[in-house]
C-alpha cells in the first residue's frame, strides 16, 4: 500500500501515512496468527503486566506513593514492548485499522480481543498467585488496593476513569507507532504507566491483577463475582476510550491511507 500524492503534501502527512502503514504491516500477522501463538503471547502479556503490578505493590507499600508507585509500573509495559507480548487494550488502534483496511475480517478481530483478555488474566492470576505466597509482607496492601478499584461502584464517575484509561493506554500505541526510535518508545511506555497507574486510571487487565493479588490474601471483602461484574464495566470504559478517543480519530486522519487496501501478502 503507497500514500498516494495527496496525502503526501500536508505538514507532517507523510509521517502519518508512513505510521498507518507500519500499523497495517504490524496488524495483518496479529490478526491471523495461530491459535497456539495467540494464546502464548497474551499468556506472556499477563506475566508481563504481572511483573509491574508486582514492583507497583512493591513501592506502594514502602512509599505510600501513588505516583511512585505508577512510575514502578512502567517496567510491566516496557516489559510489553521488548517482549513483543499481547495485551488486551493494545488490540485496539492496530487490529481496528487492520480490519478497515481490508487485511482482515471483523470475525479475526474477536476471535483476538477475546483469546487475548482471557490469557492475560489466566496469566497474571497465576503470576499474582505466587508473588502474595512469595511476598506476604504485601498482603495487606494488595487487599487495600484490589479493594479500592472492585469496590469503586457503578457510576458515570468511574465509567469516565475507565475511558480515560482505555483512551491513554491506546495513545500509547499511536506514539509506539509514531516513532522507530526504541528510545521513543520506552519514554511513552514510562509516561503511559505514570498516567496510568498513578493516577488511578481503571484498566481491565492491570487493575484484575491488583484485584487478583488481593483475592489471593484470603482476607478481601470482595470476591470474584464482585470482581466479574467491575471487570464488564471497566472492559466496557476500556473499549469506549481505546476507540472513541483515539482510535477512531487516527482512523479518520488515516482514511485515504487505510482505503488504499491491505499489503499484499507476497
Amino acid at each position: 500500500m503507497q500514500p498516494d500524492d495527496q496525502i503526501m503534501q500536508g505538514p507532517g502527512e507523510r509521517r502519518v501515512a508512513e505510521a498507518a502503514e507500519r500499523i497495517v504491516a504490524e496488524g495483518r500477522p496479529r490478526l491471523h496468527r495461530t491459535w497456539t501463538s495467540l494464546v502464548a503471547t497474551s499468556l506472556l502479556g499477563g506475566i508481563d503486566v504481572g511483573v509491574g503490578v508486582m514492583t507497583l505493590l512493591f513501592v506502594r507499600h514502602e512509599t505510600g506513593s501513588e505516583l511512585l508507585a505508577g512510575l514502578a509500573f512502567s517496567v510491566g509495559l516496557i516489559a510489553l514492548l521488548l517482549g513483543h507480548s499481547e495485551l488486551f487494550t493494545e488490540g485496539f488502534l492496530v487490529p481496528v485499522a487492520t480490519v478497515i483496511a481490508g487485511a482482515a475480517t471483523w470475525l479475526d478481530l474477536a476471535r483476538m480481543w477475546l483469546t487475548v483478555l482471557v490469557m492475560n488474566l489466566i496469566g497474571g492470576w497465576v503470576f499474582t498467585w505466587l508473588v502474595m505466597r512469595a511476598y506476604p509482607d504485601l498482603h495487606r496492601t494488595a487487599a487495600a488496593s484490589g479493594a479500592h478499584f472492585v469496590n469503586g461502584g457503578y457510576t458515570l464517575g468511574t465509567f469516565c476513569i475507565s475511558v480515560l484509561g482505555g483512551g491513554v493506554i491506546t495513545l500509547m500505541t499511536r506514539m509506539h507507532h509514531g516513532t522507530e526510535s526504541m528510545t521513543g518508545k520506552i519514554v511513552a511506555s514510562i509516561a503511559t504507566a505514570f498516567v496510568l497507574a498513578g493516577l488511578g486510571l481503571w484498566h481491565s487487565v492491570l487493575d484484575s491483577l491488583i484485584a487478583f493479588a488481593g483475592l489471593h490474601t484470603g482476607g478481601t471483602a470482595y470476591g470474584y463475582a464482585d470482581w466479574l461484574g467491575w471487570l464488564a464495566w471497566a472492559v466496557l470504559g476500556n473499549v469506549v476510550g481505546g476507540l472513541l478517543l483515539t482510535t477512531a480519530l487516527r482512523l479518520v486522519r488515516s482514511a485515504p491511507v487505510l482505503s488504499d487496501g491491505a499489503p499484499s501478502a507476497d
